[in-house]
């Protein structure tokens, strides 16, 4: 198992390039088991979770090429009807197969998803949605059972007690897609990630009204055709770099940022006295003279909101701001674990209920830490690139699922990160449990 070891105080300097969004890779694969013509996929990025879905995509019977590091084209001329446990268990957001395989094959089985590290993910909106479409549901032995032979359009209601579900609102738009009828989603995700797999549906001859809002319109059509999609850049990976510029007051250019789809979270660190300067659409750079960042209180909250994936590394920023910080997680409950990792390099963060008290300003010092998620992962790194001494990250496997070659682009802006075996961590600083 490898490690991440980072040896601190460096300042960064330079261009890094974005990649595909994987949150939109995701769904966006599952899609394509809605035509068995060709779907041709680019700007995919290399990630262990887009990897995962390719593999469940070809054991359920679809022909899937990778015809450069990030293009893939799928062919699904024939889909299987059940995702068993073996398959689903390695991603939750396999659970977005559902909608497709019911509306291409017209029954389903999909092996309900386990847990998840950063609190409970229900899928109960996701199957509330296809009743709402005339669909059979049924639970049986860890499973979910559709029968999708008499669905027909109707009006889906997807608001939750944390908003709007993201992987729910991908299910019943690919679901509708191909179900006779109008179908209507009110409060529907307008992430941009959403936005993105409904033009690929729309590409492929769906006709779909009101993307990009709460409100989302469908009517379903017979048969879906082949297309040639592009995926847009990730903005939690153009965040976490500009985080990585700014713990570090460097001077950075971050090429894919496109700062129509991080509006709260560039104001929060606008409010908080970062100076940046967005070149273009798709470009923003971060400036190396931050001499007066003030704290601030975040709270996360479903897009156009603060999202919650940039939460644990704004975290990391903060413990460094002189002051009072509060960040609210309003997403994800318990997604905070990232806290006590922090406090082993001597940031002072308490939890308080659904908040995190940050009192900044304390140096950091490099630690052995453990990362529990993704974005933990990404949190730890950034706080060790402002820390004095080595910090080791371990289980980094969690960063592979959503960062391609993080390492790699940090130590190209001039960072002195290496990804080692655990084997050469020095044994007594091991934290594993």
């Amino acid at each position: 198992m490898d490690v991440v070891r980072i040896r601190g105080g460096r300042r960064l300097a330079g261009t890094v390039e974005i990649g595909g969004a994987k949150n939109a890779c995701l769904p966006i694969f599952s899609a394509c088991l809605l035509t068995a013509e060709p779907v041709t996929i680019r700007n995919v990025p290399d990630l262990s979770d887009v990897r995962f879905m390719a593999d469940i995509l070809e054991r359920l019977g679809a022909t899937v090429e990778r015809l450069d590091p990030h293009t893939w084209r799928i062919t699904a001329a024939q889909v299987a009807t059940r995702a068993p446990y073996d398959l689903v268990r390695k991603m939750r957001a396999s659970v977005c197969l559902m909608g497709p395989m019911v509306a291409r094959m017209k029954r389903a089985e999909v092996s309900l998803p386990g847990g998840c590290v950063i609190g409970p993910r229900p899928i109960d909106l996701h199957l509330k949605g296809l009743s709402k479409l005339n669909c059979g549901v049924e639970i049986e032995a860890g499973y979910v059972k559709l029968d999708g032979s008499r669905m027909r359009g109707g009006e889906v209601f997807l608001g939750g007690r944390h908003g709007s579900t993201v992987t729910g609102t991908a299910n019943i738009l690919m679901a509708a897609v191909l179900t006779p009828g109008r179908t209507r989603i009110d409060s529907a995700a307008c992430e941009p990630e959403v936005v993105d797999l409904c033009r690929l549906l729309i590409s492929m001859g769906a006709k779909i009204e009101g993307v990009g809002s709460h409100a989302i319109h469908i009517e379903g059509v017979e048969a879906l055709h082949g297309a040639d999609y592009s995926v847009l850049h990730d903005r939690i990976e153009a965040g976490t770099y500009l985080l990585a510029g700014a713990i570090t007051h460097s001077d950075i250019t971050v090429k894919g940022a496109q700062a129509e789809h991080m509006a709260a979270f560039l104001d929060k660190l606008s409010e908080a006295g970062l100076v940046f300067e967005i070149v273009d659409a798709a470009t923003i750079r971060v400036r190396g003279d931050q001499s007066d960042l003030r704290p601030v209180d975040v709270i996360t909250l479903p897009h156009p909101g603060f999202p919650t994936d940039l939460q644990a590394q704004t975290c990391a920023l903060l413990a460094l701001i002189p002051g009072l910080s509060i960040v609210t997680e309003r997403v994800y409950p318990n997604r905070f674990m990232h806290v006590p990792e922090l406090g082993r390099m001597g940031a002072d963060i308490s939890i308080e209920g659904p908040s995190a008290v940050i009192k900044g300003g304390r140096p950091l010092s490099g630690a052995p830490v453990m990362a529990s998620d993704l974005r933990a992962s990404a949190a730890l790194i950034l706080a060790g690139l402002a820390a004095s001494g080595e910090t080791w990250v371990q289980r980094i496997y969690h960063l592979d699922r959503g960062y391609e070659k993080f390492d790699e682009k940090l130590a190209s802006l001039g960072a002195d990160v290496a990804r080692l075996s655990d084997t050469e961590m020095p044994k007594d600083l091991s934290v594993e449990a």
